[in-house]
């Protein structure tokens, strides 16, 4: 019995160590874990749908939120409302003066759209019930900003000495490519960054299968190709039907893109996150995951996968989707041009002006041209960064679970930080069941309640185990 207890003594004062309680440390993470659901609730009551963004509003909820724990922050508007928001924890210089390379926590205060008579509470409404907190942002990505914001808060309330400067940073217009959040902080205001050398950013979380968890870690993405189309033709009246006009020859030059199928091209570190996600198969899935280059060469395992998985189908090719046509403002007016919006996304090891020459001989018709909307450049973070083995472990201590560096389908505003040389994960502290997911981008988006308190407890631990000082 003697044992017993003296065993779980030191279990309990191994885990003391690691929560920072000894030497004079006061951590009281679950009381910030604990507020973590009513702020995150009144986060999403806060409407920055973007467009038009509104970002200033987060900016002043968040600011209050600092100010009413004597944190200093700073905040600047890119453009009239669309707020940015940023705070430091200053870390401590070793004897030469010198401090490690910064961590930045970054999300975004924007959010997509939603339609109310799809939802079953109002998307604005900040509802919790039933275990869930309910809003348009909750998972994309307000509710990470939250667990961003306690655990950071967490930190500063810990007394603890830091080896580096964790900086809290709110971002607008992500969701339109961040030109006015990240894209502009960068580019104007480049000494908050000076000494940055990783970022924390949305792209990766936990799932579970079943029992068992896997955490993936966002470490690349597919590159945005946004185009214009516009058709040219013949204008004339609805009543005298033409041979061919613009409307007609953008029809069929969309049609052999809807029809195409770009190659496929298995990069590594899509196999990578295939063989990672293997154990958690079943069935055919499992050995065709392990070894994806021999299962692509099958066309019915591509269809199948293109059928049930579009997400991981995508990480196989080259895509474009169809998502904007216009045509006569008129209903009995043919017009002179007609315009289509096609979203490509393209490997990260693939030429963009390689893919445009293609895209013209798909297409096959002179009198439609293309405009490049937006584009980014690839870059990959590597894996054997310090942050990436605190996430490891921190990734075994809380959840049981190995790490898989993934790559993204879409993407974020990680790319604005890796065309810096800065190492960027796509990274989330919460664990989500199957169909958990979906409400991103979709109708009922919702974080459970168990979820985000973890998720703030869970991270503040990753920052303790990487920027405290011994």
């Amino acid at each position: 019995m003697r044992r017993k207890i003296s065993v779980m003594l030191k279990s309990l004062m191994v885990l003391a160590v690691s929560l920072g309680v000894m030497q004079g440390v006061k951590a009281d993470v679950a009381t910030f874990a604990e507020e973590a659901v009513p702020r995150l609730s009144q986060y999403l009551k806060i409407d920055t749908v973007n467009p038009p963004g509104n970002e200033y509003r987060g900016v002043a909820y968040l600011s209050k939120l600092l100010d009413d724990a004597g944190i200093a922050y700073e905040s600047a508007e890119s453009a009239k409302g669309r707020g940015n928001l940023w705070a430091k924890l200053e870390g401590t210089a070793d004897k030469d003066g010198n401090k490690k390379p910064a961590l930045v926590l970054l999300h975004h205060i924007d959010v997509v759209p939603a339609d109310l008579n799809f939802w079953t509470v109002d998307p604005l409404s900040g509802d919790v019930a039933n275990g869930y907190i309910y809003g348009r942002g909750a998972i994309d990505t307000k509710g990470l900003g939250i667990a961003h914001l306690q655990a950071f808060l967490a930190l500063a309330d810990s007394g603890l000495k830091l080896n580096r400067d964790i900086l809290f940073v709110a971002t607008a217009d992500e969701e339109a490519g961040g030109f006015f959040g990240a894209g502009w902080l960068i580019e104007n205001r480049p000494d908050i960054f000076a000494n940055v050398g990783y970022v924390l950013n949305e792209g990766g979380s936990g799932r579970s299968f079943g029992e068992d968890i896997a955490v993936m870690v966002e470490v690349t993405q597919k590159v945005p190709l946004w185009l214009r189309l516009t058709a040219l033709g013949k204008p004339g009246h609805g009543s005298a039907p033409q041979m061919q006009t613009s409307v007609t020859r953008l029809i069929r030059g969309l049609k052999r893109v809807s029809e195409t199928e770009f190659p496929v091209n298995v990069i590594a570190p899509v196999a990578q996150m295939f063989e990672g996600l293997a154990p958690y198969q079943s069935g055919a899935d499992r050995s065709n995951f392990a070894n994806l280059s021999k299962a692509v060469e099958n066309p019915d395992y591509l269809l199948g996968l293109k059928l049930n998985n579009p997400g991981g189908h995508a990480l196989l090719r080259n895509t474009c989707s169809i998502t904007t046509l216009e045509g006569s403002s008129k209903i009995n007016v043919v017009p002179a041009q007609a315009h289509a919006e096609l979203d490509c996304r393209l490997l990260p090891d693939q030429d963009p002006e390689a893919f445009l020459v293609d895209l013209n001989n798909i297409i096959n018709d002179k009198q439609i041209t293309i405009e490049r909307i937006m584009g980014f450049t690839p870059a990959i973070s590597r894996t054997d960064t310090s942050l990436y083995k605190a996430i490891v472990k921190v990734s075994e201590q809380a959840f049981g679970a190995p790490v898989i560096p993934t790559v993204a389908g879409g993407f974020t505003d990680s790319h604005f930080f890796r065309d810096l040389g800065i190492t960027s994960y796509g990274y989330s502290p919460f664990v989500y069941a199957p169909g958990e997911f979906s409400g991103v981008h979709g109708n009922d988006e919702r974080l459970g309640v168990e979820n985000l308190k973890k998720g703030v407890r869970t991270l503040y631990q990753l920052l303790v185990d990487f920027a405290a000082q011994p």
